[in-house]
């Protein structure tokens, strides 16, 4: 007996909405079967002990750690500014009062 409808497929395809033509509704209900039967042998599968996982492979980032390092170019940068006031760039003002 089968799992899958072909109502089934046309509400799935409506839903991810999917231009379906009616021709190839047999079609698809015959693989989303297929795929529903193995889901089925997976769901058999002992996993106790098992740790969950997110991924088959570990992936970690490679990463430095944060410092702040002074740069050699802080005064060059600094003295490029039309207007410099003390360790700042002074700017005309764009707000009212």
């Amino acid at each position: 007996m089968s799992q899958i409808s072909s109502d089934d497929v046309r509400k799935v395809a409506q839903l991810a909405r999917l231009d379906l033509p009616e021709d190839k509704i047999a079609t698809y209900t015959g693989q989303l079967e297929s795929i529903l039967e193995y889901v089925g042998q997976l769901q058999q599968v002992d996993t106790e002990g098992v740790p969950e996982t997110t991924r088959a492979v570990e992936v970690t980032n490679v990463t430095r750690a944060d410092g702040v390092q002074p740069t050699p170019v802080r005064e060059d940068i600094l003295n490029q500014a039309p207007q410099r006031e003390g360790d700042f760039f002074r700017v005309p003002k764009i707000l009212a009062d």
